[in-house]
């Protein structure tokens, strides 16, 4: 009956004369018209996003440069990335939780958006001057302070990025409906790519403009520093705006827009322990998982010794203190805004095929090839074609695992999207526990680990497989 009495009010609302049946669909089309979200307020929803990328991409292609200036081995390297991903395992399952339920003068999500890029920010300030607190001899685990320091403040960085980041996912599920989502997740694709973009290329941009691209033993570049400077100033500046431009619904709003009942709007309802949600997750939530940890291991991978497999194959050089390492550092952030650009182009690619699965499964093969090739390049030019086809994966794995995902959930999404995060970060707990034994297996060779990550996503097209794909009528 509250369907009917909707319809009637569109029509007097309307002005529109009596019709007949058969142009019901005409009129309900119209009302699902009527409630659209114009461009502006997608993009104000999503704006936010590229700031939180900006500060991602700065992490991703400068913490191995960073903490083998300060001193580590490179057997030592994927060490530092196992509490990030870990803290973010612990951390992303409970802000899905508890934003479910979060009902505030703020909004649902944006609290935990705005305390997560202020953390963020923070430790933007911190970490890149590492090298310059001294705290003498080496601590616990032959790890001197200053690399101890910067552990920690990696950490806090990655979890502080993925709290401020989870929220953009779950208020466009919040917010936009179903016939906007693929454009909702379109822009925050967009968004995405454009802040990796800025993010690789700061050091390169800085280093050009006069900021020293070296520095003395143990200290992080200047170049580098003022990246994560005016990163930080990007990130917070984009959050604030998303924060005050964007107004999300109240309970009853909600449960009108996505026709639920006030208590399961409000998250009280089937209020179910994280274990007995995992219980209850669709098989598809399981088989994407196992695509993931192929997927995620490899890019683990690829953070952690692109920097000393670059200066290695291309520069000759393996110092970390040298001229050569570093702007194998600077061409390494190029690489990156290379692989982004790929992304960007694949993403155009992927509706175009006809399954998600195949195309699923054809990016994780090329992404294979991609980091094959990197092992038998030693021209720095011929690299992009490399890191291009690598942004190919990267562009499947953004957007193709929370298709699949969402489209097999019906209630929970935020909850899920949580718990369906550990599927990022377990592969890379793995990956990074395991990188040394590793690396001492290939010969230490840095540039043998990407053969490592080939494998690994050839053995995630395998799984593609599995999945199940449903459709949303």
């Amino acid at each position: 009956m509250q369907f009917i009495f909707e319809i009637l009010q569109f029509i007097q609302k309307n002005s529109l004369k009596p019709v007949r049946i058969f142009n019901l669909r005409r009129i309900i089309t119209s009302m699902a018209k009527d409630t659209n979200l114009s461009f502006r307020d997608i993009f104000d929803l999503n704006f936010g996003f590229f700031g939180v990328q900006i500060a991602y991409a700065l992490q991703s292609a400068n913490i191995s440069r960073i903490f083998a200036t300060l001193g580590a081995d490179p057997h030592q390297l994927s060490f530092f990335w196992i509490l990030p991903p870990l803290m973010g395992m612990l951390v992303q399952p409970l802000v899905g939780k508890y934003s479910d339920r979060t009902w505030c003068r703020m909004g649902r999500r944006k609290p935990y958006l705005l305390g997560g890029a202020l953390v963020a920010v923070l430790v933007m300030l911190l970490l890149p001057n590492s090298g310059s607190i001294d705290f003498g001899t080496k601590l616990f685990l032959g790890l001197n302070g200053a690399m101890w320091f910067g552990l920690f403040s990696l950490m806090l960085l990655d979890t502080s990025i993925n709290v401020a980041m989870q929220p953009f996912k779950m208020m466009v599920g919040d917010m936009v409906g179903e016939n906007q989502k693929a454009q909702g997740y379109s822009v925050q694709s967009f968004l995405c790519n454009a802040g990796s973009l800025v993010g690789y290329l700061f050091p390169i941009f800085l280093t050009w403009i006069g900021l020293a691209n070296t520095a003395p033993a143990g200290v992080v570049p200047d170049s580098v520093i003022w990246s994560f400077y005016c990163g930080a100033a990007i990130l917070i500046l984009c959050v604030l705006y998303t924060f005050f431009r964007v107004k999300e619904m109240n309970p009853k709003e909600y449960a009108e827009f996505h026709s639920l009942g006030p208590d399961t709007a409000s998250g009280k309802e089937n209020d179910l322990s994280l274990w007995k949600l995992l219980k209850k997750a669709p098989g598809t939530f399981w088989t994407v998982s196992l695509v993931q940890f192929f997927c995620w291991a490899a890019f683990l991978l690829l953070w952690t010794y692109t920097n000393g497999a670059i200066a290695d194959t291309c520069w000759g050089v393996t110092d970390a203190a040298s001229e050569g390492y570093q702007a194998a550092g600077n061409w390494v952030g190029l690489l990156f805004a290379v692989e982004a650009i790929g992304a960007m182009i694949w993403a155009l690619v992927i509706p175009r095929f006809k399954t998600l699965k195949l195309a699923y499964a054809v990016s994780l093969v090329l992404g294979a090839a991609g980091f094959l090739s990197v092992f038998f390049i030693h021209d720095k030019w011929l690299l992009f074609a490399s890191f291009i086809l690598i942004g190919f994966v990267w562009a499947a794995m953004l957007a193709i695992p929370f298709t699949f995902v969402t489209n097999a959930l019906t209630d929970h999404i935020g909850t899920y999207l949580g718990l369906f995060n550990c599927s990022i970060c377990f592969p890379q707990i793995v990956a990074a526990a395991a990188g040394g034994l590793v690396l001492a297996l290939v010969g230490g060779s840095q540039a043998a680990m990407f053969i490592v990550a080939a494998v690994l996503l050839l053995l995630g097209s395998v799984c593609v497989a599995f999945v199940e794909e449903h459709k949303k009528q």
